[in-house]
């Protein structure tokens, strides 16, 4: 049973950080690299530092707890079928206009009103009682909860269960590299291509930090999928999505799946149409001209499949009956070619 949280969350030091002088601290969880005073809450509001040392004051407080399909995610080339025992946190490093969670990614009132204590421990019991085949860390961003995930992450090894990540992607190295031991599935927001829309839709600069991590994570051996969440006038131009597909193809390849979503009004962003159906499929136009092989339509009308590449046989049909065609090891049924499916 979840149990509400009452009273301070105890809190636990942080990793991943540097003393500076006068107290000062510098945290290296994120791109963001917050230098905080004393007394002094990181941007993402799950660390603070306090004398000269940084400490998590949201370590086992959950905002939301659910059990999902796994490609609700959206993850379609890993376990597909199956179902994951989700869980989010407070607070976020971006401060996107747009956030469809923004009542957690962007609380008003204290943290942890309303809250679930779930240690690491018990989040794992609960994936099991739920006959879920794994555990992910999503709805709000998940590194600025690093370390309550690296633990909950061991333990769901231990317990043979696989674990995912929905991300930003903006998780500096040396902790990505840490926590590759025990991560099996990145999925990663490619929101823009270019400073000025990175600034104004999420708030943040170094943007590149995402793209090149994203490399360095497949390179970890992590499964890698993208989302590109398009929002008219921000992120919808052919430049841009050009720019998207060609640097997923030529670097983490042609076999990486691509999904483009349908933006709606939401956050501060009330004011805008949601996206075109016919800019969506102008992405995945876009997306093949480039050669990747699997693009998704998102927030759309319509089944979605995975096809063979090589053959065109049909792998998976998602629709109101999922069935799979693919061999064991992700392979076609038909050709064996690899659809890069993990299972």
């Amino acid at each position: 049973m979840v149990q509400i949280f009452k009273g301070e969350e105890e809190l636990k030091k942080a990793g991943y950080f540097e003393q500076l002088n006068d107290n000062k601290v510098l945290c290296k969880i994120c791109g963001n690299e917050c230098i905080l005073i004393d007394g002094q809450p990181g941007r993402c509001r799950s660390r603070e530092n306090i004398k000269g040392e940084m400490f998590l004051s949201t370590y086992s407080v959950a905002s939301s707890v659910a059990v999902d399909p796994i490609e609700k995610k959206p993850l379609y080339h890993f376990y597909p079928g199956t179902s994951v025992f989700s869980i989010g946190g407070w607070g976020c490093n971006f401060n996107c206009i747009h956030c469809q969670n923004w009542q957690i990614s962007q609380p008003a009132k204290t943290m942890t009103r309303g809250s679930y204590h779930l240690t690491p421990q018990e989040s794992i019991k609960l994936t099991l009682s739920h006959k879920s085949q794994g555990i992910c860390w999503t709805y709000n961003e998940p590194a600025i909860w690093f370390e309550y995930t690296l633990d909950s992450a061991k333990l769901a090894k231990e317990n043979n269960l696989y674990t995912a990540y929905v991300t930003n992607g903006f998780l500096n190295k040396e902790p990505l590299k840490e926590l590759s031991k025990f991560l099996d599935a990145y999925r990663v927001d490619f929101k823009c291509f270019d400073d000025k829309n990175y600034q104004e839709l999420c708030g943040i600069k170094n943007w590149k930090n995402i793209y090149n991590n994203t490399v360095y994570a497949k390179e970890l051996g992590i499964h890698i999928e993208i989302v590109t969440n398009i929002v008219p006038g921000f992120n919808d131009s052919d430049e841009t999505l050009k720019n998207i597909a060609e640097f997923i193809c030529n670097n983490l390849g042609p076999d990486t799946p691509w999904h483009v979503t349908r933006f709606f009004p939401n956050n501060k962003l009330n004011n805008i149409d949601p996206t075109p159906i016919s800019t969506i499929e102008k992405a995945v136009e876009i997306g093949k001209a480039y050669g990747l092989y699997y693009i998704y339509k998102g927030n759309c009308p319509g089944k979605s499949e995975t096809v063979c590449p090589k053959c065109g046989t049909v792998a998976v049909e998602r629709d109101f009956n999922f069935k799979i065609h693919y061999l064991p090891g992700g392979k076609c049924c038909k050709c064996n070619h690899d659809l890069n499916i993990r299972c």
